[in-house]
């Protein structure tokens, strides 16, 4: 049974988070204390420093060697399931899409753990549910932010190809090739895609992240009335503008986005201005494209089709450089020119993706995401410190080697300000947002209802199944109840996919999260 002391002691734990998220949010929203650049400067340290330390911290203090193996299971099938389910609505059921698969997986499965489930259920269970929140915070960290993550590149991918190679063309793709500056298929900077065709019919495509990074074109149509194109990043949207617009074609149009950041934990929109180098243009040619014949261009065009022209060598290869044809004189954006997903739209692939559009084989698609994962896993400060931190237990509970104290007080005097700077960051956030709510009244409604109901749900019955009883089963379902964790809100930002709603889930989880998981304590002690 509950008693006042109890809920005392839960509360003592979890005002003083909500006390720094509340001076943030009023720093910012009524005193006016801070500019959105600063802001920014606080998240970046949140997100480079204080977060990352603070999960070094909790997991190199974890013994990996005394696993909760029945907690951490049932944690896992709960997942397996929610994604199980998601995946069969999505491919049998005609409103199902990756799309939602991916969104409803975030909002169900995915709670913030590390700020807010270590202090909340350490108050209400013991010191014992700290252990269990690490084992959880590393398979997040290790695991279901890779898997959420490889999923995203993977509609990213379907959305490039089919943007690039319409209709069977993809099918004759046998090799993609990245620049080294190429960490996302979406979500960063301008993408310029490049093919070779070889005399079998196979497509090579190299995959850019600007027309900057491209040798130059010729210059010499613009006395011919063809103004060069720019990219402009304005108000965290980037604006295709020309004068004379042309439409790309085939192998050589950018992708864009309107989002530049590329902190995987990073809460502020930060402007970036473009790679794009103003100088170059292309230069309309009339002919047939070398990949699938050519592809027709709009109406009023003449019928024209684009012809490659300029051949370069391509890491030892001869390829062929792109040529468009001018339109007629108006100002487009990239999201008419392109048709390709932008932040904040959310574009069903079932929509997006022709009933007649193929794909490459499994192995060439599988390559590619694995590349782009890997490069954007590897720049993310707190893969490092959770993989750092599991492999100084295995080796500190292994052998009962002690951390030096100057580290380990060099490493501390930073995590003890990890979880006052993650809510004061999430503060800031919610200061700088229009609106808390941004949904929209029936999305936030499904959203929390997934968040804070089917989430504990499937948790609860999954526990059970496996054997779990006592404070563990009320531990397993209240962290199931946690609000909405930070990092999928950013990947959903990054990649343009429902972002309103994974903000609604952080901004409000966060404020109705104390008094769902106390109802949840108090029922479960019952």
């Amino acid at each position: 049974m509950v008693n006042g002391e109890d809920l005392y002691n839960v509360m003592c734990a979890m005002i003083p988070l909500y006390f720094a998220m509340l001076i943030a949010y009023g720093s910012v929203k009524w005193c006016k204390m801070f500019t959105p650049e600063q802001c920014s400067g606080i998240n970046r340290f949140v997100a480079v420093f204080a977060v990352p330390v603070l999960s070094f911290h909790f997991i190199s203090l974890n013994n990996p060697y005394q696993m909760d193996t029945m907690f951490i299971v049932a944690d896992t099938i709960s997942k397996l399931l929610v994604l199980l389910f998601l995946s069969i609505w999505a491919i049998f059921f005609t409103k199902g899409s990756l799309d939602w698969l991916i969104t409803l997986f975030s909002l169900a499965t995915l709670p913030n753990t590390l700020v807010m489930g270590i202090p909340l259920l350490q108050a209400m269970y013991g010191d014992f549910t700290q252990t269990l929140m690490v084992q959880l915070v590393v398979l997040q960290c290790i695991i279901w932010y890779t898997l959420l993550l490889f999923l995203l590149e993977y509609r990213a991918a379907k959305l490039l190809i089919k943007t690039e190679f319409p209709g069977a063309t993809a099918l004759s793709i046998t090799k993609f090739e990245l620049d080294g500056d190429v960490i996302s298929l979406h979500g960063h900077e301008p993408l310029q895609t490049q093919s070779l065709t070889d005399q079998n019919g196979h497509i090579k495509v190299r995959i850019r992240r600007s027309i900057s990074s491209a040798p130059p074109e010729s210059t010499s149509s613009i006395g011919n009335g063809i103004t060069p194109f720019r990219l402009s990043n304005l108000s965290n949207a980037d604006i295709f503008s020309i004068n004379t617009p042309i439409q790309f074609l085939d192998n050589a149009s950018p992708r864009l986005s309107g989002y530049a950041s590329t902190d995987a934990y990073s809460l502020q929109m930060t402007p970036r201005r473009s790679n794009v180098n103003e100088g170059e243009i292309c230069t309309p040619v009339w002919g047939r494209s070398p990949v699938d014949g050519g592809r027709r261009n709009s109406p009023g065009m003449n019928g024209g089709r684009v012809i490659w022209d300029s051949p370069e060598k391509w890491r030892g290869e001869e390829r062929q450089g792109c040529k468009d044809i001018s339109m007629s004189d108006k100002e487009i954006s990239f999201r008419d020119s392109l048709k390709v997903s932008v932040p904040g739209e959310g574009v069903d692939p079932k929509d997006e993706i022709a009933s007649d559009q193929k794909m490459p084989y499994a192995f060439v698609m599988l390559r590619l995401i694995l590349i782009v994962v890997g490069r954007k896993l590897s720049r993310n400060p707190n893969t490092y410190s959770s993989l750092l931190g599991l492999l100084w237990s295995l080796i500190s509970f292994k052998w009962n080697i002690e951390m030096p104290s100057l580290i380990k007080s060099s490493i501390k005097i930073i995590s003890d300000a990890g979880l006052g700077m993650a809510m004061f960051s999430l503060g800031l956030f919610m200061a700088l947002q229009p609106r808390i709510v941004a949904c929209g009244t029936k999305r936030a409604t499904m959203g929390m209802a997934i968040r804070f109901l089917c989430g504990p749900l499937v948790m609860s019955l999954t526990s059970i199944a496996i054997g779990l009883r006592g404070k563990k089963l009320h531990t397993a379902i209240v962290q199931a109840a946690l609000p909405q964790g930070i990092v999928p809100f950013v990947f959903a930002r990054e990649y343009g996919l429902h972002p309103d709603i994974l903000s609604t889930g952080v901004i409000f989880g966060m404020l109705v999260s104390l008094p769902i998981t106390l109802i949840y304590y108090i029922f479960l002690g019952l």
